[in-house]
């Protein structure tokens, strides 16, 4: 089956979403000028699209627990590029990883409890196969957070 283009009210539904996504269907519904199943039926159809891949949660400064972040920038073997990031996806520290244009090939954020704890998460990340070089900044504030 072929994949339709997303519309101007699926953009509308995935803004709402991206808002709230615990909001009702009938809710949604009323915000679109939806019935409560027609809204069912284009959540389906944007989750079997792939457009929606998941769910998650946020979780507010109040609910985290003190710790510290860091930008980890990596130079990487191109003959290892795969294994790398392959290596880099199974650490539960990396919260997000991104492939980056310019003098280094990744980018990845990292989350950690203390000072200690994120010397051995960047120990291992320098350790992992193919990574040839990092260079690290250590976050110590957000001055602008937008979600997607």
């Amino acid at each position: 089956m072929a994949k339709r283009s997303l519309d101007d009210i699926d953009r509308k539904l995935l803004s709402l979403l991206r808002n709230n996504a615990r909001t009702p269907t009938a809710a949604l519904g009323r915000q679109l000028s939806l019935s409560r199943s027609a809204v069912q039926e284009r959540l389906k159809r944007l989750e079997r699209d792939g457009i929606i891949a998941g769910y998650t949660l946020v979780v507010g400064k109040d609910g985290e627990a003190p710790g510290v972040g860091a930008h980890v920038l990596l130079s990487v073997d191109p003959k290892a590029h795969d294994q790398a990031i392959g290596a880099l996806k199974k650490l539960p520290e990396v919260q997000s990883a991104y492939t980056v244009s310019g003098s280094y090939d990744a980018i990845a954020i990292v989350s950690a409890s203390n000072a200690a704890h994120l010397d051995e998460i960047l120990t291992r990340i320098g350790h992992l196969p193919g990574v040839q070089r990092t260079t690290s900044s250590i976050l110590l504030s957000t001055v602008v957070e937008r979600r997607a």
